[in-house]
């Protein structure tokens, strides 16, 4: 690993909120590790850096789950994350809204390889067995009870759970726009 990798490792922590204090702790405890040659430490607070920034890009991802509809219920799950590492990475995050006799999950999931094939499938609705509707802007594949959408062509919007009029009106509450820049 070089120096300049891990400097710039260091860098992008420390343009990360005031908040981000352990991430540049961290930081700076590799760059001492690999001064003093220990590869193997420095390496380990690298990995440990880039979980509490990926933890902190999935806190800015949630913050575009929509509040819940009045007399409903909106819990997010902080797991969701775990599972993408397998998928190729990314970061996700998802909230279950629980409200007039229904459940639905809404999941967003940025930057992951697998989400950029899912735009041929939207656009292609019908040979899936689902027809395309528009929510502002964007366009979303209504599939039984599920409405999948691509943000930017790169952010995963799904919602399922419920009939699709249900579906439709929750990622409707969604600021498209600002999720649009997420990431950049």
């Amino acid at each position: 690993m070089t120096r300049s990798l891990i400097a710039a490792t260091l860098a992008l922590g420390l343009a990360v909120p005031a908040a981000a204090d352990e991430i540049a702790d961290t930081l700076q405890s590799a760059l001492d590790a690999y001064a003093e040659g220990d590869a193997a430490y420095a390496l380990e607070e690298l990995d440990y850096a880039r979980q509490l920034l990926l933890q902190l890009k999935t806190e800015a991802l949630a913050q575009f789950l929509p509040e819940a509809p009045a007399g409903w219920t909106r819990e997010i799950n902080t797991e969701m994350n775990a599972g993408l590492a397998m998928m190729g990475g990314g970061t996700g995050t998802e909230a279950t809204y629980r409200g007039e006799g229904k459940s639905i999950t809404l999941q967003f999931m940025a930057d992951n390889p697998m989400v950029g094939a899912l735009g041929g499938m939207i656009g292609n609705a019908a040979l899936y067995g689902g027809k395309v509707e528009r929510v502002g802007r964007e366009k979303f594949m209504v599939q039984d009870r599920e409405v999948t959408g691509l943000v930017d062509n790169r952010i995963l919007v799904k919602a399922s759970g419920a009939e699709p009029e249900a579906l439709l009106a929750l990622v409707g509450t969604i600021d498209m726009r600002a999720l649009k820049e997420f990431g950049k």
